[in-house]
This record gives structure tokens, C-alpha cells and sequence, in this order.
């Protein structure tokens, strides 16, 4: 069985990390953003590294709404699909650029056991709980400070998932810091830990589109993914239980290719990549897991994490629909890597482990690093 990445850390420990690699006093732009459906007000935050690459995140859904990166001119583009209004961010349907939670991804039925004790949680997609429910942690406000460290200026967003929302057990407190570094690299770090054993996987879901704007589709893209497994799933997208090789399927990026290459032979009326690649090296250590690079732009995307997968989506769902500065978004606008353990791990014994136990800290790292190469990914590599 493969390894689980959460890690069993003392609380202590976990404190003195937070509060070393934040230091508050640091002052950050921030300026507002509306207000929630409720009459929440939203704030958002503008970081800017020693590059002149900056990024906006709002405190609801710890969301990214925008992220400007050069491309092979010197060009800054908003790397990221997105809205303009918190009410659009409400939504229930695409979760652009939020932190899915507590349960990223799907858990079948809505159903899952801990201890002999049988919860029943939020279906908020036909019969599954998709990305934590209806008002999971991406719908959610959440408290946010800001800093400087050596890598360059963070944010550090916190809030508490309480004991029975959306039905989950225990009352989770939650830690994630986005880093954008000197590097002109995403860093999100995540942290949590409970009073209650409790499933937790949690993701950031941004939608990139490298070419910037979000105005062309993704197919050309070259992408290469660590994986030499997938996860089979049935009509409703919850996984078989097998974990079965990509060679000779559609899945198979372990040789760079187009991402719109094989997309044709997947099923649906709008074919699309909805699955989660089951990366090579899944014992918890940092590895890289996916690249794709945009020939038009030359932008280039490089994700690394600590988690067993990465749920690979081509937004194949967007449709018509309206995105920022009235742009709108038609299907393969944009690709994700949701790094995450694997979906309705809960229910399946013999996937890694994702019970998070008092006294346990939840702990994940996943870095997107930006960059023009000389020498960029190009298909068969």
C-alpha cells in the first residue's frame, strides 16, 4: 500500500513553524472586494515579489483571483481563469482558484466509517460530496495575515471547520500560506489538525491557462505527468478501487504530449480529463509531478508536491461561461493539478491513509514554479 503524506508532528511544532515563517508586521496592499451573498465584506490582498510578478487573493474560499507572471517577451499575464464579483466566487459550480475542503474531491454516497461509526456528509453533486459540500472551505471566510520572508511576501489564511459541517466529525483547525516567491514560484502550504478523528484532503484548485487572459484553449499545451498509474472511475467519477497503468490509454503522459492529443477518445458528449494520476513517486517525499508548457506564450508551469496524486481536469464544464473583465469561458479553457491524496479515500482500505487523529498535524507542500526555459518541454520528451 502506498504511504500516506500526513504527518505525525507535535502541536508545538507546528505553531513554532507558523509563526516563524510569517512575519506580520510586513505591510501588503489590500483593498476591498465586495461582500458575500450574506453581507460579508471581502478584502483583497495584492503581493508583489522582488520580480515585479504579483498575485490577488480574497479571504473568502482563501481563493487566488488573479496571477501575473512574465511570458517569453517580458509580458506579465493573468495566468489564472476567475470572476470579478465574490457572488460569482459563490457559486456552486467550478471552484476556480479556492481551497477545497475539508474533503477535496469525491466521497461516493456521502457515507464513510471511522472507528465503527458511520457519518453521512453533504451530496452536493447527485449522490457524492464533492469538495467538502455545499459549503465547504472554498465557500467559506477565512482570517488572513500577511508578511515577508526571505522567499518573498506570503499570506497566511486560518479558519475553523467546526464539528459537524457539512456533517464532517471534529472541529478542524485549518493553516494554509501562499508564498510567491522570488522565483516566481506558488508556494501553498497546508496545516491542519482536529479534535476528532476526521477525513482531510485538502487542494488548491486553480484553473491555469498559460497563454494568459484565459482568451485560447489548452489543447496545444505540451504537458508530461509523473504518473505510470490512474485511478479508474465509474459513471459518477468515484474511483473502481484499481489502480491501473496509463501505457497504451488515453492517461498516458509519461512522454510529453498535446493534453488535447487523446482527448477525443475519452467518453462524454465534452470529453475531458477528470482523473486522478497516481504519481510515481507517492511516499510523501517532495517530487515533482506534472509540467506543461505553452509554445505560444513560453510559459512554462512546473508542479511539485508531497502528495500521492494529482487530479488532472481540463474544465471540460465550462460552458459560456462568464469569467473576469467579461471574458467568456468555453470548454479546455484552462487545465488544474489538484495535488491531494486520492478520491473517496475513505472508503477504500487499502488507498493511503487520510484519517486525520488528535494529536496529529496534517501537513502538505506543493510548489507551481513559473518560468521561460531555453529549453522547454517538447512532445516525446
Amino acid at each position: 500500500m502506498l504511504k500516506p503524506t500526513i504527518r505525525h508532528v507535535g502541536i508545538a511544532v507546528l505553531i513554532c513553524c507558523l509563526l516563524s515563517t510569517v512575519a506580520l508586521s510586513a505591510p501588503i496592499e489590500k483593498k476591498p472586494f465586495g461582500m458575500t451573498s450574506e453581507g460579508q465584506p471581502v478584502t483583497q490582498y495584492i503581493l508583489t515579489n522582488n520580480k515585479g510578478s504579483w498575485i490577488r487573493l480574497i479571504d473568502y474560499g482563501a481563493i487566488v483571483t488573479n496571477l501575473f507572471v512574465p511570458d517569453k517577451d517580458g509580458k506579465l499575464g493573468d495566468v489564472v481563469l476567475g470572476f470579478d464579483t465574490p457572488e460569482e466566487y459563490e457559486m456552486a459550480g467550478p471552484f476556480m482558484g479556492c481551497i477545497a475542503g475539508r474533503y477535496a474531491n469525491r466521497i461516493a454516497n456521502g457515507m464513510f466509517t471511522i472507528d465503527g461509526t458511520t457519518y453521512a456528509v453533504t451530496m452536493n453533486q447527485g449522490t457524492n460530496c464533492l469538495h467538502g459540500g455545499f459549503k465547504g472551505l472554498a465557500k467559506r471566510m477565512w482570517q488572513a495575515d500577511t508578511g515577508m520572508t526571505p522567499d518573498g511576501p506570503t499570506i497566511r489564511f486560518t479558519i475553523l471547520d467546526p464539528d459537524g459541517a457539512e456533517g464532517f466529525p471534529g472541529n478542524v483547525n485549518v493553516t494554509v500560506l501562499y508564498t510567491l516567491t522570488n522565483d516566481n514560484i506558488l508556494k501553498v502550504q497546508y496545516y491542519a489538525t482536529t479534535d476528532k478523528p476526521t477525513p482531510i484532503n485538502l487542494t488548491h484548485h486553480s484553473y491555469f491557462n498559460l497563454r494568459g487572459d484565459g482568451k485560447a484553449d489548452v489543447l496545444d499545451d505540451v504537458c508530461k505527468i509523473f504518473a505510470s498509474h490512474y485511478l479508474p472511475v465509474d459513471k459518477t467519477l468515484i474511483p473502481t478501487g484499481e489502480i491501473a497503468p496509463v501505457a497504451g490509454t488515453p492517461f498516458d503522459f509519461t512522454k510529453a504530449k498535446r493534453i488535447g492529443t487523446d482527448i477525443k477518445s475519452l467518453p462524454g458528449a465534452t470529453p475531458g480529463y477528470d482523473h486522478a494520476m497516481v504519481l510515481d513517486n507517492s511516499n510523501g517525499d517532495f517530487a515533482e509531478a506534472a509540467v506543461v508548457y505553452d509554445p505560444v506564450s513560453g510559459r512554462q508551469l512546473e508542479c511539485w508536491t508531497t502528495e500521492p496524486c494529482t487530479h488532472f481536469f481540463t474544465a471540460a464544464n465550462l460552458n459560456n461561461l462568464p469569467g473576469k473583465g467579461g471574458e467568456i469561458y468555453t470548454p479546455y479553457r484552462a487545465f488544474c493539478f489538484e495535488t491531494q491524496h486520492y478520491p473517496d479515500s475513505p472508503n477504500h482500505p487499502d488507498f493511503p491513509n487520510t484519517i486525520l487523529r488528535p494529536g496529529h498535524v496534517y501537513r502538505q507542500l506543493t510548489e507551481f514554479k513559473f518560468t521561460v526555459p531555453e529549453q522547454p518541454l517538447q512532445v516525446g520528451q
